[in-house]
C-alpha cells in the first residue's frame, strides 16, 4: 500500500496506479475509520481496480464552536485498517497547505437551495465546504467512482448533484448504513458519546424503525410518520430532536403524503454529540 503525503507523491502514485490499465475507485473520509468506512472501501474494490482512500479532516466543513480540533485523529489505525483491506493508495496530506496551497479557496462550490435544507439550515456553510473540498480531491485524484456513505444522506444528495450539473464525469456509489447491534448508525462522533448516552442514542433508529412500520402499515401522511419519530426520540431525556423532516431523494423537497422511496431523515444532539440518521420509506 502506498501512502501520500503531498501532491507529488500522489501524482506520482495515482500514474503509477493508471499506468496498468485499471480504473481508481476514490473513498473520501476524515479519518477514524469504522466498519461503516470499510465496507465503503469494500464496495470501491468492487466496482474499480484499484482503490484509493483520503483521510483528510477538513477545515473548511466545519463552523464556528464546532469539533474541528477535537475531532478524532487515529491516521496509524487508520492506515492498519486500509493495509488490511487492500486499499492500494492512501492520501493523507501532511498539513492543510498539500489541499488548499494558497489558504481558503476563494473560489468554492455552492450547493444552492438544496443546501440550506436539513442539516444546512443548522450548519451554514458545512455543504459549500463539502463540495469544495470533494470537488478538489476528484481533480488531484482523477477517479473513475467516488464512494460515498448513506448516513450522511443529504451530502450524497448533494454530491451526486454536483457531478451531474458540472459535468465532472466521476460515478457516484453510495454505500448503505452500517448499524450497531442496536441500531445507532456507525459515525466516528459516536466516540464522544458517554456510557449513559451510548445507551440512549439508539432511540433515534428506533424512531425512524416506528415511522417505517407506520408507513409500511398504509400510513402516508408526513405528520404522523414525524410524529411516530419524534416520540421514540423524546422518550429518552438525553436525546434532544434538531430537525425531522420526510422529503424526497432527489430535489431534498419535503413531501406529503410521503411515497414510497421518500426520506425521512433526522438529526438530534444526544448530550453534546449531534447525531444524523434516516430511512427510506416502503
Amino acid at each position: 500500500m502506498i501512502v501520500a503525503r503531498t501532491r507529488a507523491e500522489l501524482d506520482d502514485a495515482t500514474a503509477s496506479l493508471r499506468s496498468e490499465g485499471g480504473t481508481l475507485a476514490l473513498v473520501p473520509t476524515m479519518g477514524a475509520l469504522h466498519v461503516g468506512h470499510l465496507s465503503l472501501v469494500e464496495r470501491a474494490g468492487e466496482v474499480a481496480d484499484s482503490v484509493v482512500l483520503s483521510v483528510f479532516v477538513n477545515p473548511t466543513q466545519f463552523g464556528p464552536g464546532e469539533d474541528l480540533d477535537s475531532y478524532p485523529r487515529t491516521l496509524e489505525s487508520d492506515l492498519e485498517k486500509a493495509e488490511e483491506r487492500d486499499v492500494a493508495l492512501v492520501f493523507a496530506p501532511e498539513s492543510e497547505a498539500v489541499v488548499y496551497p494558497d489558504g481558503p479557496p476563494r473560489v468554492t462550490v455552492d450547493p444552492g437551495e438544496m443546501g440550506n435544507r436539513l442539516c444546512g439550515r443548522f450548519r451554514p456553510g458545512h455543504f459549500r465546504g463539502v463540495l469544495t473540498v470533494v470537488t478538489k480531491l476528484f481533480g488531484l485524484v482523477r477517479p473513475d467512482v467516488a464512494v460515498f456513505g448513506r448516513k450522511d444522506f443529504q451530502q450524497s444528495v448533494l454530491i451526486r448533484r454536483m457531478v451531474r450539473d458540472l459535468e465532472l464525469g466521476v460515478r457516484i456509489e453510495v454505500g448503505g448504513i452500517v448499524r450497531e447491534d442496536d441500531g445507532l448508525a456507525l459515525s466516528s462522533r459516536n466516540a464522544y458519546l458517554s456510557e449513559e448516552e451510548r445507551a440512549q442514542a439508539p432511540a433515534i433508529h428506533e424512531g425512524l424503525r416506528a415511522a417505517r412500520k407506520l408507513c409500511r402499515d398504509g400510513e402516508r401522511g408526513a405528520s404522523a410518520l414525524l410524529s411516530a419519530a419524534r416520540r421514540a426520540i423524546a422518550s429518552r431525556p438525553l436525546l434532544e430532536l434538531q430537525y425531522a423532516e420526510v422529503v424526497d431523494p432527489e430535489t431534498l423537497d419535503p413531501v406529503d403524503p410521503a411515497p414510497s422511496g421518500s426520506v425521512l431523515a433526522v438529526a438530534a444532539f444526544c448530550g453534546e454529540t449531534r447525531l444524523i440518521d434516516n430511512v427510506a420509506m416502503p
